[in-house]
């Protein structure tokens, strides 16, 4: 983990924050919601005390008491009582009976009786209901004017009808509404707290407690350590799916993190037996993998967190520019084992030549050195002549050599010719060091153990065929030789065998060439490879 700073680590965790920032709007949206039920209520209450006294007016209009009441010639002593009785009755501040021209005929106050409403009646006289919040004799109120009509079927205005009720009542009746509304407000604050809390104590629990310039730095340093490593990198889930894929890993696989992210590991085109052994979640130590054109070591170990599987981290490492180093020290080791065996085969000459001298038969020591000088310069000319590529003119004597020390001729066409190689000499190395090697191996031990191989090559082809005096590949085994891990040999001998056919076939595929598997004329098997414009 990256160093944090002492100011970072007393910074609060990015789980904190997120429970203040929630609480602070839970309580926001409360507040907004109870002044907005506040002014709703006062709307709500406002409307109903219009609609009310509305009702009210039209109703005492309409009653045939102040329809008769209006015509007489003292309408108050009728309409004050009766205009009162109303009042009391409905919980109103004030019924007013008034004369078209606003003249009061009645009023909760009797010393205003006689004088002009205070108030709009222009709709009201021209025979329209209408209602407003008004400043009256009695204060602020929310009142209602409705025309008296001569007869029920008459447009005829005769008097006007005034019911209203004062604004503070009406205030009244809103804060007795907001105990509930407080209370509501005070449930939901609380519901929203309970819940900000729960996702803050599971947020904590997946962030670790961590604030976020903890987080952003660990983020920062982690991409760049994955970017960095020299190694590629892949995270599998539980499920079998690629959670990471780092740059490397993205080159060595010949894949797009944007194609396998989230995606069945299968779609790392890695082989079937190796996908499923990550799939599963197994381990794995140093496995080799040949792919398309590369040699790969993949390793891979299950991912716990708590107890808690969480996936595979596989490494991958490229092993390519390695094999073919391995492959030219193999070609060096040959001629090492090569020059070790001959200088054993030389110490037994010149012990032969030194007791023929001491015995005084000098004519036949040196008719014996003549002998095998022949026979060695007569190998290496023939190489050398026939190969002009040194390094493979050394890797088959090297072969040789190693062919002899383990009871196995190797015989080189006397037709072979190599001027030239359409490929790097170390995939030439490597496609006919392995022949060689599978070769030797399947020959040795056998009642006349003989290599054959035959070469023809240039700087536009390569023909390599080489068959051995072995047991030879079965048919149907024929078209798995060149897959990764395959070998005739029994479980015991072929631990870290099947990789060098594999790589031969990784060469050839590489190149566009092709290769082919047979039975040849010493009965075992004939594999040919051919590279360049007439593969």
């Amino acid at each position: 983990m990256p160093p944090v700073s002492r100011a970072a680590s007393r910074a609060p965790s990015v789980a904190r924050q997120i429970l203040l920032w929630q609480v602070v709007v839970v309580c926001v949206l409360v507040l907004g919601g109870v002044a907005l039920a506040w002014f709703d209520a006062r709307a709500d209450a406002t409307s109903s005390a219009r609609q009310r006294a509305l009702d009210l007016a039209v109703a005492v209009a309409d009653t045939p008491t102040v329809r008769d009441a209006v015509r007489t010639s003292s309408p108050t002593t009728v309409l004050q009582p009766f205009a009162e009785q109303v009042r009391r009755d409905s919980g109103t501040d004030f019924v007013v009976v008034m004369s078209r021209d606003g003249i009061r005929y009645s009023h909760p106050d009797v010393d205003v009786i006689g004088e002009r409403f205070i108030g709009s009646i222009e709709e009201a006289q021209a025979g329209r209901t209408h209602t407003e919040e008004y400043v009256g004799t009695l204060g602020p109120s929310v009142r209602a004017v409705v025309p008296v009509f001569a007869e029920p079927d008459s447009r005829d205005v005769v008097a006007l009808v005034s019911v209203g009720i004062r604004t503070d009542k009406v205030q009244d009746e809103v804060v007795d509404a907001l105990p509930r509304i407080l209370g509501a407000a005070a449930l939901a604050a609380v519901v929203g707290i309970v819940g900000a809390w729960l996702i803050h104590r599971r947020l904590r629990r997946q962030t670790h407690g961590l604030g976020e310039q903890q987080i952003t730095r660990m983020y920062e340093y982690y991409d760049a350590v994955l970017r960095a490593v020299r190694e590629g990198l892949v995270l599998v889930d539980a499920d079998g799916r690629v959670s990471l894929v780092n740059q490397e890993a993205e080159r060595l696989l010949d894949v797009g993190s944007d194609r396998v992210l989230g995606a069945d590991v299968a779609t790392l085109g890695l082989e079937p037996s190796l996908t499923e052994t990550l799939r599963a979640g197994l381990p794995l130590t140093d496995e080799v993998v040949a792919l398309a054109d590369r040699v790969l070591i993949v390793n891979a170990a299950p991912a716990q967190w708590e107890g808690r599987d969480v996936g595979t981290v596989v490494t991958i490492r490229d092993r390519t520019e390695l094999q073919g180093v391995t492959a030219e020290l193999d070609t060096v080791r040959s001629l090492a084992d090569s020059l070790r065996a001959q200088s054993h085969e030389t110490a037994n000459r010149l012990h032969t030549m030194v007791s023929l001298v001491e015995m005084g038969r000098s004519e036949e020591a040196v008719e014996f050195a003549t002998h095998e000088m022949q026979l060695a310069q007569g190998l290496t000319d023939h190489m050398v002549g026939a190969v002009e590529e040194p390094v493979v003119a050394a890797l088959l004597l090297g072969k040789s050599a190693q062919a002899h020390e383990r009871g196995v001729r190797l015989d080189v066409d006397p037709a072979s010719v190599v001027t030239g190689l359409p490929v790097g000499a170390h995939d030439a190395v490597t496609v006919l060091g392995n022949l060689l090697d599978n070769a030797i191996d399947a020959a040795q031990g056998t009642p006349d153990a003989t290599v054959a191989v035959h070469l023809h090559a240039s700087e536009l082809h390569l023909d390599v065929v080489v068959e051995d005096s072995g047991p030879g590949i079965p048919r149907e085994a024929r078209e798995r030789v060149f897959e990764r891990g395959w070998s005739t040999k029994v479980v015991e001998q072929a631990h870290g065998r099947g990789l060098g056919l594999a790589l031969v076939g990784q060469v050839v595929r590489r190149h566009g060439g092709t290769v082919r598997v047979g039975t040849g004329a010493l009965g075992g098997a004939l594999v040919e490879v051919e590279i360049g414009d007439d593969a």
